[in-house]
Formats: structure tokens, C-alpha cells, sequence
């Protein structure tokens, strides 16, 4: 998501409908496991990876032939760009014309969508030349984007990820998300991995593990320690970016200004 801590924080108050969340990496550690509480765990580190440390990362993908393409944001710096994994060099980028502030990003066939902020306009882009081929209209805030089947996923921020046909742009549903039986709010940045979708939880070390038929939580990734090795200290420098490689099966995460990003191996994923 968006903003920097401060104007953030007083936005959103902090108030976060799930007991278990912390604020931020340096907050609590995550809570003891008893049979009442959904499972955590903490992933394997398989590479750490060179990113750009000036990147506000909003959105991060593969598309089918295996190649990284990443969206940022903030005012005057919100891209597109076309990233080597294995070195962290962008290999082309677009710039989010002003005064959109750059979201999320999906890829569809043969073009990218992409959100805004607060706009309420969405752009399409040629994936190959990452030129502007369109815009489309949306209610709300736009946080992120991931591919379900024909559909995309959005976030908004709020418990509810939208269900979304990419032809017009239309919601077709909603889905409540859920952490036993009480809402999870604050879904950012969200990527299908293994059927399931994963959203990062804003100003929070955790990843949430989602059923898209139930909207229930499976369960919890906790990046405390990937932040800590990050060495980002910023109020707004949190894990957010999620991607996987269905060509390789490989799994990578990063966060705002993080100056890493690090392959993962997590237990139960294929």
C-alpha cells in the first residue's frame, strides 16, 4: 500500500480487527501456538537476492514464461517495470503518468493491469513494451491484484478481496476474508500460490494464508526475521511483495525500500 507512517498511521488509527497482528516487525513476536489458534510458520530462507532499494514495491508477479515484472509506488517515482530476479536490474520500466500514485499489478494474456491509489482508475498496459494501451474505472481504493483463474483478485485495504472479471472491470463478487470467524482487515499486497491466495498485512510481518472459496485463513507466514536481515526501519518499510514462479515453483518475497528479496522454501507448499 501507500503511504509513509505517520500520515498513514493517523489515517487508518491503527486499529486492526484481528487480536493476533502486530504493528510492525520490532513489535511483539508472534503469539505461542495453542489448538485454539490458527498454525504459524516461519519460512525458509533458499537465496538472498539483490532488489532495488529505492523501489516502494506495491505489486510483484510472474508471468507463464518466468519472468519478474514488479509495480512501485509514490507520488513522481510510480513504475511499471520488467526485473532480473537473479541480479535485481530493471530491464525496462514505464512511469505511472501524474497524479496516479501506483498500486498493484496483474498480469492478463498479453497486458498488465494495474491500480492507483485513491484515483479510482486503473491502467492497462502492452506487457511487451510496457506502453499505456488503455485505462478502466473502479470504486474505492486500489491496493493489488492477482490472476484467479479467468478473474483477478483486488485488495482495497479492507477484509473484503473483490472478484473481478478483467473484461470491463466488473465486480462479479466478494470474498470475506476471516481469521476464526472475525474479519482481516488491511489486505495488501496478495498473490495465488498453490490454490491458495496470500495476502501481506499491512504494517505487519505476517502473511495470511486464504481459502478462495471460504475466505477463511489458513493459517499465518510470519517474515519477522527475512525484515530483520532486510535492515529496513522505516514505520512504512514492510514486507510487501509476494510472487511465485509456476514455471520454476519458486516462491519470493520482499518489502518497501528493501534492499533484498529472498527466495523462500515454506512447509506444505509445493
Amino acid at each position: 500500500m501507500a503511504m509513509r507512517g505517520s500520515v498513514k498511521q493517523a489515517l487508518l488509527g491503527l486499529a486492526f480487527a484481528l487480536a493476533p497482528l502486530a504493528a510492525c516487525h520490532a513489535a511483539q513476536p508472534a503469539p505461542s501456538k495453542t489448538s485454539a489458534e490458527l498454525p504459524v510458520v516461519k519460512p525458509e530462507v533458499v537465496r538472498k537476492l539483490p532488489h532495488d532499494p529505492h523501489a516502494w514495491t506495491e505489486g510483484l508477479f510472474f508471468d507463464s514464461t518466468g519472468q519478474m515484472y514488479e509495480s512501485t509506488g509514490e507520488l513522481g517515482r510510480s513504475t511499471l517495470r520488467r526485473v532480473n530476479v537473479e541480479t535485481g536490474e530493471v530491464l525496462a520500466r514505464a512511469d505511472v503518468p501524474m497524479p496516479l500514485y501506483g498500486e498493484g499489478s496483474s498480469p492478463v494474456g498479453d497486458k498488465i493491469y494495474s491500480l492507483s491509489w485513491r484515483d479510482g482508475i486503473g491502467m492497462i498496459w502492452n506487457k511487451a513494451t510496457l506502453k499505456p494501451e488503455g485505462q478502466f474505472n473502479y470504486m474505492g481504493e486500489g491496493w493489488a491484484l492477482t490472476r484467479l483463474g479467468p478473474n483477478l483478485i483486488m485488495s482495497d485495504g479492507s477484509s473484503n478481496l473483490r472478484v473481478i472479471d478483467p473484461n470491463g472491470f466488473r465486480l462479479l463478487r466478494m470474498i470475506h476474508v476471516t481469521a476464526q470467524g472475525r474479519p482481516v482487515d488491511q489486505l495488501n499486497e496478495v498473490e495465488l500460490v498453490d490454490g491458495e491466495i496470500w495476502a501481506n498485512i499491512w504494517l505487519t510481518d505476517r502473511i495470511a494464508r486464504i481459502d478462495p472459496a471460504s475466505g477463511h485463513v489458513k493459517g499465518w507466514i510470519d517474515v519477522s526475521d527475512l525484515h530483520k536481515e532486510a535492515g529496513t526501519t522505516g514505520p512504512d518499510q514492510i514486507p510487501n511483495g509476494i510472487a511465485y514462479d509456476g514455471v520454476h515453483h519458486k516462491l519470493y518475497v520482499t518489502g518497501k525500500e528493501w534492499p533484498v528479496m529472498f527466495e523462500i522454501r515454506v512447509p506444505g507448499v509445493k
